[in-house]
């Protein structure tokens, strides 16, 4: 598992290494380019977000009839052409049109779809979780690296940063990163979209994402604003809160991660973050020294924290084989939507709606939000047999659609049928029973 999960997670960290890179000083530098209005830096913030979300569905699509490889390679080649179009521009609009072009590199699902395929069901979550904590670093490293090197080399030079990242990840990709095994599952490649989109709990997790982005990209929009402008600070100061607000943040993934994963309490750690999503956007609103305002942030992140590296793994276990390309990119697309309209209505009301009315809003919805999670089940565990073809009888197979077996499919590569089931309805020797 290590040797699949380690390279896709360092791949997605570096992307996200890169995006994050800019977003703790992006408003600030945005703000004093030609044509810039709060609206448009908005835009700015939350642009490749939009594209990401255009991108997603399509490229997980692709990804599950094409292949992963290389619907990876065409991401990472656009979001290098983005970052050295941001790198070069000297007006807010082709500013805008690389950070689009950044985000049309959409290969967030697709990673994840893959490190799916290339780890047993039973050891995912140890790999999502595994992917969330380099994310976690990764993010956690721009905070800081992020205002130092935009205060030393400008900003510009974050752009020419994320560029050399996105070239240097293909070569990771080619040359750590294995194939992906050839799979046939039972619904001989037919996705059905309705299914999929009526599912509760996927609507929920959608809706999660859609929440928890948007929210991050209005902090990082108001966070150095308010720092500089109300509170007197340098751009080279605001590591001062991003530093504890990260380390605070790290700290709380592992037992989040442990928790939801061990313990199976998914739902739990969604509204304990919830909660501190709106805790720490009040303190934010009403905060009238620094001081408050920073420990705002820090809850705030803490909050994110223990949502990031459980969300894809909660998601894809809503899924099955055949489905995770499509149902990660649903899932990524509604994140980046609200990373989207987290920084254009941010941008459009910061000036016209007071903070303190902001928050409140805020903290309403996080409430309806919180019972909404509530109401969704944590996921059933199942069990999972791994059998040889060169045992047992794949012409069988058709007694294996029933309602005990969840799903079941054909690893090629492996020589395998893959079969998960619900030991409560049926055990391991009725199955090996069903297809001799």
């Amino acid at each position: 598992m290590i040797k699949s999960v380690l390279p896709l997670s360092l791949i997605i960290a570096l992307r996200f290494f890169g995006l994050f890179l800019v977003l703790p000083v992006i408003s600030v530098y945005a703000m004093n380019l030609e044509g810039a209005t709060p609206t448009l830096v908005g835009i700015v913030i939350g642009g490749y977000a939009l594209t990401q979300m255009i991108f997603q569905v399509p490229f997980g699509i692709i990804s599950d009839k094409l292949g992963r490889k290389g619907t990876i390679i065409m991401g990472l080649v656009l979001f290098a052409i983005g970052s050295l179009i941001c790198a070069i521009s000297t007006d807010i609009y082709s500013l805008l049109l690389g950070r689009l072009l950044q985000g049309a590199g959409a290969i967030g699902a697709v990673v994840t779809a893959t490190i799916s395929d290339l780890v047993k069901e039973e050891q995912r979550a140890k790999a999502m979780a595994t992917m969330g904590m380099f994310i976690g670093v990764a993010f956690a490293a721009s905070m800081i690296a992020g205002p130092t090197l935009g205060s030393n080399l400008g900003v510009e030079a974050l752009f020419y940063i994320t560029m050399i990242i996105a070239l240097g990840s293909i070569f990771v990709l080619i040359k750590l990163v294995p194939n992906p095994p050839q799979i046939t599952h039972t619904y001989n490649n037919k996705v059905e979209l309705a299914p999929i989109l009526g599912n509760i709990n996927l609507i929920k997790m959608n809706l999660t994402n859609f929440l928890q982005k948007g929210l991050m990209t209005f902090a990082f929009m108001i966070i150095p604003m308010i720092l500089i402008k109300t509170y007197g600070w340098e751009m080279s100061d605001l590591w001062k809160v991003y530093l504890p607000a990260m380390i605070f943040g790290f700290l709380s993934m592992a037992p989040a991660a442990i928790i939801a994963e061990k313990k199976g309490k998914f739902r739990e750690i969604l509204i304990i973050g919830i909660v501190f999503f709106a805790i720490s956007y009040l303190i934010i609103g009403f905060s009238t020294t620094a001081t408050i305002f920073v420990i705002g942030v820090v809850i705030f992140f803490i909050g994110f924290n223990m949502h990031e590296p459980i969300m894809q793994s909660l998601a894809s276990k809503f899924a099955k084989v055949h489905q995770r390309g499509l149902v990660l990119g649903i899932f990524n697309s509604a994140g980046y939507l609200g990373t989207f309209l987290g920084g254009l209505l941010g941008g459009m009301f910061y000036e016209d709606v007071s903070l303190s009315t902001l928050v409140i809003i805020i903290a309403v919805i996080c409430l309806i939000w919180g019972v909404l999670i509530i109401t969704m089940a944590n996921p059933s565990k199942k069990k999972f047999l791994y059998l040889s073809l060169n045992e047992f009888h794949l012409e069988n197979s058709g007694k294996l659609n029933n309602d005990a077996i969840d799903e079941w499919y054909i690893n090629n590569t492996e020589n395998i049928i893959a079969i998960k089931y619900d030991n409560e309805k049926i055990d391991e020797e009725a199955i090996k029973n069903l297809l001799r």
